[in-house]
């Protein structure tokens, strides 16, 4: 994407975008030069940064199947970033035609890329919105007219909880959504974790801070178990992300905690 090529007036080309880093991560082309030296920095410091985009992106669409199978038809992609291959609605509605999704970022670029993408889909929509106002989110008319909360919901927040900081509750924002579900409600999330590789984790950190558009606070997996209270996790639990119900066993590697982010889907208790 060239820099500044008709950009809405709110980004700000000389911070790099979370989105958009991301974006540039899988390989994408919506992204700027500040996007791509951001993420060369973060390469710098975890060679596999590219791996564990993919690895990532494979889980959620290993979550998405699951939960469809689960009886799940509706989905609310919190933090959703740029379109790319293998969008929830593209796995949910291949595996059940009719599936909704609404997607919801604050991101002025993610939102116009997915506004284009969704254009003739009537079963899937972009909301402008930040995970740290839940209901805002949750009023959000183009929401409702999507999602009914009489029947199964399921709550994705997909590397989205760690851009929250201490201050901002990030347990307390999970609660919110939370309540708001149905008794047959989801969760799928996976967050970044300084157990197994602090340095790393703490280098990324600053990296973050200093570049891009949110700051990124690493959670220990007890922190990150927590956040799933009032939900109980399926099998296996919270694990490393290429972990989480593999599609096939060559897929596991060697050493797990290289992918120093946690994974897990829960059902919300009755």
């Amino acid at each position: 994407m060239p820099d500044g090529d008709g950009l809405p007036q709110v980004v700000d080309p000389g911070k790099a975008s979370v989105a958009r880093m991301y974006d540039a991560m899988l390989g994408g082309e919506h992204n700027f030069a500040i996007d791509r030296e951001a993420v060369a920095a973060f390469t710098a410091i975890d060679p596999q940064v590219r791996t564990l985009a993919r690895a990532n992106r494979a889980f959620l669409g290993r979550a998405v199947r699951f939960l469809v199978e689960s009886g799940v038809r509706q989905f609310i992609d919190l933090g959703s970033g740029i379109p790319t291959q293998g969008n929830v609605h593209e796995v949910a509605q291949a595996a059940c035609p009719g599936a909704r999704v609404v997607y919801v970022d604050n991101d002025p670029v993610a939102v116009a890329h997915s506004e284009a993408l969704l254009a003739d889909n009537p079963d899937a929509t972009i909301v402008t919105g930040d995970i740290r106002d839940p209901a805002g989110i949750l009023a959000a008319p183009r929401l409702r007219e999507l999602i009914d909360f009489d029947q199964p919901v399921a709550v994705l927040m997909i590397t989205i909880l760690h851009f929250i900081t201490p201050q901002e509750d990030p347990a307390g924002i999970v609660a919110a959504f939370r309540e708001a579900l149905p008794a047959d409600g989801w969760l799928a999330l996976t967050h970044a974790t300084d157990e197994d590789r602090p340095d790393t984790a703490a280098a990324v950190g600053q990296l973050y801070r200093d570049r891009a558009t949110s700051p990124v606070t690493a959670r220990s997996r007890a922190e990150i178990e927590s956040l799933f209270t009032g939900f109980e996790l399926v099998e296996p639990g919270l694990v490393y992300v290429p972990l989480w119900r593999p599609d096939r066993a060559e897929e596991v590697p060697d050493n797990p905690s290289q992918y120093w982010v946690y994974a897990g889907v829960g059902r919300k208790h009755a």
